[in-house]
C-alpha cells in the first residue's frame, strides 16, 4: 500500500496559518491534497496533523472534504508519522508538506517509480543533493520499515522534528539510499515556489489567480515556462 503522507499544522513559526490561507477560494491545504490524488501510483493520501486544539481546523477541513486525516505528536513529526503509516496500513510512504500547494503528481510517480526500481530504503528528488528541481515540489518516498527504524534510533530533537535526517545521516549502514531522481528539462530551475513567507504567499496567490481554473490541473511547465519569461513575478 502505497500510501501519500502530507505534513500539516497551523503553528507554523514563519507563516502562522499558512496551510489554511486562501487561494482561488480554497485553503492551500486543500490544494496540496487535490494534486496529490492525481498521482497515478499512490493508493491513499492522508494529513498528518497535531492533536492539539490550534490544528482543529485542519481536521474540520479534511472532514469536510473527505480527506482522510491522522493526528498525533506535535512535535515528533517522526512520531507522527509512524503513526499515519500504520493507520493507513501503508507499506511505502510518500512524504509531501502542505506548503507546496504546486506539488506535482508527475514528479511524485517518477519518484515512487525510482524507489520501486531501486530496492533502495529511500529514495527522494532532494537527497543526497544536488536537488535539480524548484523548491516546493520536494517529494521523499521510503519504506515503512525505515521508517519504523528510524523512529526507534532517533534521539535527537531535530530528527524526530523532520522526519528523515536520521535516515540520511545513518545511509551505508543501516539505511539503503538510493540515487536522486533529477530533473528533466521541462522541470529543472531553481525557483522558490513553496510558501515559508507572507511573500512567497504572495506569490503563489498571484500565480493561482492567473493560472488556476476550477476542476483543472496547474500544468507546472507551463507555468516554469512562464516564469522564464517573466522573470519580474520572482524578483
Amino acid at each position: 500500500m502505497k500510501t501519500i503522507i502530507i505534513q500539516a499544522r497551523m503553528n507554523s513559526k514563519r507563516l502562522p496559518g499558512k496551510v489554511l490561507k486562501d487561494l482561488c477560494g480554497k485553503p492551500l491545504l486543500w490544494h496540496v491534497a487535490v494534486r496529490a490524488k492525481k498521482s497515478k501510483l499512490a493508493d491513499k493520501v492522508i494529513v498528518a496533523t497535531s492533536a492539539e486544539k490550534s490544528d482543529d481546523p485542519i481536521v474540520a477541513l479534511c472532514e469536510s472534504e473527505g480527506v482522510k486525516c491522522y493526528r498525533g505528536s506535535l512535535d515528533n513529526v517522526l512520531l507522527r508519522y509512524v503513526g499515519a503509516a500504520r493507520e493507513s496500513k501503508a507499506t511505502t510512504i510518500v512524504r509531501v508538506t502542505a506548503d507546496c500547494p504546486l506539488i506535482d503528481p508527475d514528479i511524485i510517480d517518477r519518484c515512487i517509480t525510482s524507489f520501486e526500481t531501486s530496492g533502495a530504503d529511500y529514495v527522494s528528488n532532494v537527497h543526497p543533493e544536488p536537488n535539480t528541481f524548484p523548491r516546493g515540489f520536494d517529494v521523499e518516498v521510503f519504506s515503512l520499515g525505515a521508517l519504523e527504524k528510524a523512529e526507534m534510533g532517533a534521539k535527537e530533537t531535530y530528527d524526530k522534528e523532520h522526519v528523515t535526517p536520521f535516515i540520511l545521516k545513518n545511509k551505508g549502514g543501516e539505511f539503503v539510499i538510493g540515487p536522486t531522481v533529477t530533473a528533466s528539462p521541462e522541470y529543472a530551475r531553481s525557483y522558490r515556489l513553496c510558501v515559508d513567507y507572507e511573500e512567497d504567499y504572495a506569490l503563489m496567490e498571484r500565480i493561482y489567480k492567473q493560472f488556476y481554473k476550477e476542476g483543472e490541473h496547474i500544468n507546472v511547465p507551463a507555468l516554469l515556462t512562464f516564469l522564464d519569461a517573466h522573470p519580474e513575478w520572482l524578483a
